[in-house]
């Protein structure tokens, strides 16, 4: 069978002619598919994530114990973060990628079909690994996302060598779709498809997955170094042995911090696409973009020891990280700037995916003046550790990340699924979530400057009241994903039909406006002269 008409056939050849139900998805080539499986497997990370968030939220309802104990706690608190980053945005960035990328350069599928599907496969097991140290003797890792040693190597459960493990396989994971990204936008865009007619999803895609490529290896690197700790005998981060505990550090945020652009980059990307969908303009300073998104990329390499401003390094060191911090501000404002000027003497309209979208302008932005704040070197001795640092990156990475995953969903799926979702629902589940969020993370600033510290699930009693707001908009953000999902699902399962005009008043602009590229509509093939 001819492998690129199986592919656009949605079934997989793999020697036993058209694969069928179970088979279809186990070894389906076909990019949409792909994309397909990245996205529900997110969606069922983040409500997962979501969950172990609400447990914690609940603990800190009020002071004292409530509902888990104290070591519970602190596995939830690790198992939460690492399911949010590794398991809900990132594979539903990598899987928009999938459903959309081909489609714009104007290629028949991911260059490299059977390594996309192997990409996929590994992250469930991945997940169920990690997810399993919960039950296993001595419980999860209880050391913090950031699995700092000589906590995570010396008084780690015996569990940690099974969470080493997952993240080796998430890393190859990434690695292999960040291959699979840049050979497809490298090698199989349409003829008359050059780099600055790329639409602005592709070329964030394309800077992430350099991204990837560069720190996850530095990820495998220090999580080696800790198996080697704990069962060979070394002392890289054992100060007894001659190692250093802050060499971990250095290594761990050498990938941290890129790896935060990771997950933003991307929605940078999806946000430029909806905002001149909706305001009826092309985008504003196209080849500012693809520069200023190139310099964040460049600078997030430099900026890593911005975590670690507690831990006494030369003042030198401070200044430089304080100075490189303040400097990625720039090209961020560039884009902030850009995304203004395209609305202003726009003809907006505020469908759910536009609303998104102005949700993530506005309080991205907050997120990004809490990080200048962080900046500060002698500031950030005041703000480390405590809750200020939360509400920092919650934001960020809630209204930034999570946020424009759900713009791209509610914008893409109609073109997906042949189906226009149901915009009330829509409108509802973005006025909860918005309403939830602010109510959540906007207090953590309050506690975190009057001094609360994170992690710990008992608190003095004047944070009390702050605390109490802050877990019921978590229940207010958390439930109201339940009318996101119901959305999902009924548009998937029927609805009122789209059509190539999909959102109302757009005039057909929404696949000409966003950059400007070759004529590419779903319903016509790309004209190439």
């Amino acid at each position: 069978m001819d492998t690129t008409l199986s592919q656009t056939a949605g079934i997989a050849d793999h020697g036993h002619g058209p694969a069928k139900g179970l088979g279809r998805w186990l070894f389906t080539t076909n990019h949409k598919d792909i994309g397909s499986l990245y996205l529900w497997f997110s969606l069922l990370m983040f409500l997962t994530g979501g969950c172990m968030a609400l447990m914690i939220r609940a603990e800190l309802f009020q002071p004292g114990l409530q509902l888990i104990q104290p070591e519970f706690f602190n596995q939830m608190t690790t198992m939460h973060g690492l399911i949010m980053v590794f398991g809900a945005v990132m594979p539903a960035f990598v899987g928009l990628a999938n459903w959309m990328i081909p489609i714009m350069v104007g290629a028949p599928d991911m260059a490299l079909p059977r390594m996309n599907n192997w990409s996929f496969w590994i992250l469930p097991f991945a997940f169920t690994l990690m997810i399993s140290t919960l039950f296993m003797e001595g419980g999860g890792p209880d050391f913090g996302w950031t699995f700092y040693a000589p906590l995570s190597t010396t008084y780690a459960p015996p569990s940690v060598t099974f969470f080493i493990f997952a993240v080796h396989m998430m890393g190859f994971s990434s690695i292999m779709g960040a291959i699979n990204i840049i050979a497809t936008i490298l090698n199989l865009r349409a003829p008359g498809m050059t780099m600055m007619k790329l639409p602005l999803f592709v070329w964030t895609w394309l800077i992430t997955a350099f991204l990837l490529i560069a720190v996850m290896p530095v990820l495998a690197g220090v999580v080696t170094m800790m198996l080697m700790d704990i069962h060979f005998g070394t002392s890289f981060f054992n100060a007894a042995g001659g190692g250093d505990p802050v060499l971990f550090q250095h290594v761990f945020w050498f990938f941290g911090h890129p790896e935060v652009y990771i997950m933003i980059l991307p929605a940078f990307g999806i946000i430029s696409e909806i905002i001149p969908t909706f305001a009826r303009k092309r985008l504003f300073g196209y080849a500012s973009m693809v520069y200023a998104t190139s310099s964040i990329a460049l600078l997030s390499f430099l900026v890593w020891a911005h975590h670690m401003f507690a831990v006494g390094m030369p003042l030198a060191g401070e200044l430089f990280f304080m100075y490189a911090t303040m400097l990625i501000a720039v090209p961020t404002g560039v884009k902030v700037f850009n995304w203004v000027a395209t609305m202003f003497h726009g003809s907006m309209t505020f469908e759910t995916p536009m609303l998104f979208a102005l949700a993530f302008v506005v309080l991205f932005t907050i997120g990004g003046f809490s990080g200048l704040m962080l900046a500060i070197a002698p500031a950030d001795f005041q703000y480390h550790d405590t809750y200020f640092v939360v509400a920092h990156f919650h934001y960020v990475l809630v209204p930034g990340a999570i946020f424009s995953i759900m713009a791209g969903v509610y914008y893409w799926l109609p073109k997906w699924t042949g189906h226009m979702l149901n915009e009330r629902l829509g409108k509802a589940h973005f006025w909860l979530s918005f309403i939830g969020v602010n109510i959540t993370f906007f207090p953590m600033h309050f506690v975190g400057l009057a001094g609360m510290p994170r992690r710990i699930p008992d608190y003095a009693l004047q944070f009390a009241d702050f605390n109490a707001v802050a877990s019921v908009g978590a229940f207010i953000f958390g439930f109201s994903q339940l009318v996101f999902v119901y959305n999902i699902i009924s548009c998937i399962r029927g609805g009122e039909r789209a059509t190539d005009q999909v959102w109302e008043g757009s005039h057909g602009l929404e696949w000409t406006l966003p950059s400007p590229a070759p004529y590419h509509t779903f319903s016509k093939p790309p004209l190439i002269k």
